[in-house]
């Protein structure tokens, strides 16, 4: 006998669920771009969950390969053995990464993946004899995770309040969000003022201190898929040379194609220190992420004998790293990332469409990676007040209608701003493209009567 419906929130059952005060739908199957729940409603996956579904959901190919490998072996310790999928995977990742000879490590959340990175980045200038070397700068806003260290390099401060004492000293610079830029100018006369602010921000530091600059090459969540200049990304290169600084981007939301090429690094022709994936590294059928290193980064500490100081259970875990293989095989057969692009053009244009209601401040992104701001006063893109929720109210009305998207606030001034992400999967044809937007625009007239 099925559980009443009226029970899947809390406090009722035994789950934990994040949103104590929220009724959670019980999801039975999904296919495609769709989820299908106990009562039958019908959604449309329009934000890929947390822009995670890359391939579709129900991939028969991707169930096989999990319980092919599963059925050999479920699991051995990273730290004892190697195996076919992860030596196959981490070539595989190898060959669509910005530099070459990379090294790659597997985790499975892209939290645990910042947190390895930020931790080998600082193992580097130990080895190096550059122990002074500790402090990692950051953009604000933006969002890397919510462990200790990945949330302190972000900048949601309604994330951050209840753990502050937890937290360890981070600095933190503006992102490239040129919506919102702090000076008021745009691209192309701008000057990528922001990027420069790195230079100033080491500089108060002090360079000998000065550890990594870690930031997402096109905007998540936090900025609504915010695109920098064209130039961004190499004046920070240059500017993290200079000053013996590591870079590393987080392509935990944009990596395995969701920007329309395999890394978003590939549209500014960047070249950093670090790379961190996740997300739809296996389009969500396991949890696995992925930090991938220069093999220069890693020579101080094999030089010296030494191991890289981080380990965790399920590192490298052989049913993950099947799963991820069986999605990046997928993705190439099936030429999803060339669709992806294609596809977000159509979208993005579609979307722009709502620019025309009065609340809808912006429309931006890059491939099927699609943030819409909105703004109470569309001319002065004055946010609506925290008080009024919109977002969360958005969200909620979508879904009422059957449109699955992610909210994110507080971007307009730290507490404030408004914006849901449009990532479906790769899949989405152009008759689906045109419902989400028709969605959209209802959910826009719905939101009408309520605020």
């Amino acid at each position: 006998m099925g559980i009443a419906m009226a029970e899947y929130r809390y406090p009722r059952g035994s789950v934990l669920y994040r949103n104590f005060h929220k009724f959670f739908p019980l999801i039975r199957s999904g296919r495609g771009v769709f989820l299908y729940d106990v009562d039958g409603k019908k959604y449309l996956d329009a934000s890929g969950g947390a822009a995670v579904v890359n391939i579709g959901h129900g991939s028969k190919e991707i169930a096989a390969a999990l319980s092919r490998q599963a059925g050999k072996t479920g699991y051995v310790s990273g730290v004892q053995f190697t195996h076919e999928p992860v030596e196959r995977l981490a070539a595989q990742v190898a060959s669509f990464l910005p530099f070459p000879a990379g090294k790659v490590f597997f985790l499975t959340s892209g939290s645990e993946a910042i947190e390895a990175s930020v931790k080998l980045a600082r193992q580097h200038w130990v080895e190096n004899g550059r122990p002074d070397k500790h402090r990692v700068i950051s953009l604000q806003p933006s969002y890397h995770g919510n462990t200790l260290a990945a949330l302190s390099l972000s900048a949601r401060r309604h994330y951050q309040e209840t753990f502050r004492p937890l937290l360890i000293r981070s600095a933190r610079i503006p992102a490239p969000y040129c919506y919102r830029c702090p000076w008021g100018r745009t691209p192309p006369d701008c000057g990528v003022k922001c990027a420069h602010e790195l230079e100033k921000a080491i500089r108060r530091i002090g360079r000998e201190k000065v550890s990594a600059f870690i930031g997402e090459v096109i905007g998540g969540s936090s900025t609504g898929a915010s695109v920098p200049p064209p130039e961004y990304w190499e004046v920070v290169r240059r500017i993290c040379d200079r000053n013996e600084v590591l870079l590393i981007v987080d392509e935990v939301m944009t990596g395995a194609g969701r920007t329309g090429k395999w890394l978003a690094c590939h549209h500014y022709g960047l070249e950093p220190d670090i790379v961190v994936m996740g997300k739809g590294l296996t389009s969500g059928y396991f949890p696995l992420s992925a930090v991938a290193a220069k093999a220069s980064l890693l020579e101080p500490i094999f030089k010296r004998g030494k191991n890289f100081l981080h380990a965790q259970t399920f590192a490298h875990h052989p049913v993950g790293c099947a799963a991820g293989l069986a999605t990046l095989d997928l993705i190439v057969r099936r030429r999803l990332i060339l669709a992806c692009a294609h596809s977000g053009e159509k979208l993005l244009a579609e979307l722009g469409r709502l620019l025309d209601h009065p609340h809808v401040g912006d429309v931006r992104g890059r491939g099927l990676l699609i943030g819409v701001e909105f703004v109470a006063d569309k001319r002065k893109k004055t946010p609506f007040p925290r008080s009024k929720q919109y977002a969360e109210r958005f969200v909620a009305k979508a879904l009422e209608r059957g449109l699955i998207l992610w909210p994110n606030v507080g971007q307009a001034d730290g507490t404030n701003g408004d914006l849901v992400m449009i990532a479906p999967p790769f899949t989405i044809s152009d008759r689906e493209i045109v419902l989400v937007r028709k969605r959209l625009e209802e959910t826009l007239r719905d939101m009408e009567k309520v605020i």
